[in-house]
């Protein structure tokens, strides 16, 4: 990077002296003609639109409003008018994990799990059995996929002939049996044959899980990736990427993976010809040009690979975090930068079809903007959501294939069920009744949730 992106004084969000500051040499005005015209755009073309222009201080809201145009205009072009979703579970393996990320308050201590603590963990493991009831439970309800990402239980490998590596040569802290813990978690491969239920499609294993599953082994990441894969794993989240710069990830996740193993690892992923998605967590202690820098190493990996089926901005939810709890950061990224980064993910990200919109993270209101300023995608039915929820999020948990034609429609825009991969798609006409999925191995059109009295097909918000 030229040096002229690391002379500008820390913007106030940042305690810390990084090298790489949001400055250019770029002038706005020439960005934004690029970036309307389709060219190919720079780190410093994407920092200016980042920020607005960094000849000035704060965001300038009518350069704003420009970059949001030329990001639904590129939208439009690239994808047209359908907004997509899937309807899907999330179903978490555990809590248990002692990485440490500062932005997580989904992890629980992975010594309160073992049968000996004294004292109840707030926590969840659940057994294969158990993952695959929970599973089989709503391939009935008719969802197409099931998510899993889960902390790093230290009982959990990849299969049996780790297991039994691990037992003969690691110590403590790399290993502990299964006996040591009041839940067995199994395996990462039986986890993954216990949700492969009907054929559902079963998209897990971050690139932080694929390196546990090859801890203290010599073990590439594709050869642990079409391990999974034949146990069942059709497709890998790109999640754990948070910022892909390894002096922010040195303080918001210093024992998580670094850039470059992340990197190995979703190489490893489409070597092993599994799809995955890619993902950034922003709005804590990083600055624009890590952002951006972030959005150069996924479009880098999407030249090389080709797998990425959407990039997924995730907006950091800080109240019940150990961030937070530090005083690092007193908020998360402001409105106009959640915008901000959509719409230059659309811009930058020249080889990846579709951007998602979380409503998660966003909520309703604020997500469906989103798909006015370069987003096409509107997530998934979740049908049970831990992270988000543990660190302070208040948008829910799920929702029902009506409503979200509901949302849709209103700004009269096209409901599209879609598979994970997007090959396969269903329109969705909005006058329809009872409203439910279609593309799941048990779906008949049921809807997904049961409709309360006075709210006819809405969804409810389930304890987890």
């Amino acid at each position: 990077m030229a040096d002229a992106f690391r002379t500008r004084a820390a913007v106030p969000r940042e305690r810390f002296e990084f090298e790489f500051l949001p400055d250019t040499d770029q002038a706005f005005e020439n960005a934004l003609a690029k970036a309307r015209s389709g060219e190919r755009l720079t780190v410093a073309d994407g920092i200016e639109l980042l920020t607005t222009g960094t000849d000035v201080d704060g965001i300038d809201h009518e350069r704003m409003a420009a970059v949001l145009r030329a990001a639904d205009d590129r939208r439009r072009e690239d994808v047209g008018d359908e907004v997509t979703f899937v309807a899907n579970l999330n179903n978490n393996v555990t809590t248990a994990c002692d990485t440490g990320c500062l932005f997580c308050n989904f992890r629980d201590s992975a010594h309160t799990f073992e049968s000996d603590h004294d004292g109840q963990t707030r926590g969840f493991t659940k057994s294969p059995t158990e993952s695959r009831q929970i599973v089989a439970d709503a391939v009935e309800r008719g969802i197409y996929e099931v998510t899993s990402v889960s902390g790093l239980h230290p009982a959990l490998v990849l299969n049996d002939e780790h297991r039994e590596m691990l037992a003969d040569e690691a110590p403590d802290h790399v290993y502990k049996p299964p006996e040591a813990y009041d839940t067995d978690p199994g395996s990462y491969t039986e986890q993954i044959r216990s949700m492969s239920v009907e054929d559902v499609h079963v998209h897990s294993m971050t690139p932080e899980e694929a390196d546990h599953a090859a801890r203290f082994t010599e073990w590439d990441f594709e050869t642990v990736y079409d391990t999974l894969r034949s146990a069942g794993l059709d497709s890998v989240p790109g999640t754990a990427a948070e910022i892909l710069v390894d002096e922010v990830r040195d303080v918001i996740c210093p024992g998580k993976i670094d850039t470059d193993t992340w990197i190995e690892a979703m190489e490893g992923a489409a070597a092993a010809g599994l799809p995955m998605t890619g993902t950034i967590m922003y709005g804590h202690v990083e600055n624009e040009a890590h952002r951006v820098l972030h959005l150069d190493k996924i479009r880098e990996l999407q030249d090389r690979t080709g797998a990425i089926t959407e990039f997924v901005p995730l907006s950091f939810v800080h109240e019940n975090t150990p961030l937070s709890d530090r005083g690092w950061v007193d908020g998360g990224a402001t409105e106009a930068e959640d915008k901000l980064m959509i719409a230059v993910s659309r811009l930058y990200l020249d080889n990846v079809e579709h951007i998602q919109s979380s409503w998660v993270k966003f909520g309703d209101e604020l997500g469906l903007e989103m798909l006015e300023a370069g987003a096409d995608d509107f997530m998934g039915t979740i049908l049970s959501e831990e992270i988000t929820k543990r660190a302070g999020g208040d948008h829910g948990e799920f929702r029902s294939v009506a409503e979200y034609v509901d949302l849709i429609d209103s700004i009269d825009r096209i409901p599209v069920e879609r598979s994970t991969d997007y090959e396969t798609r269903r329109r969705i006409d909005p006058a329809l009744d009872d409203l439910g999925p279609t593309l799941g191995p048990k779906a008949d059109g049921t809807p997904l949730v049961a409709a309360e009295p006075d709210r006819p097909q809405e969804s409810v918000v389930a304890d987890d």
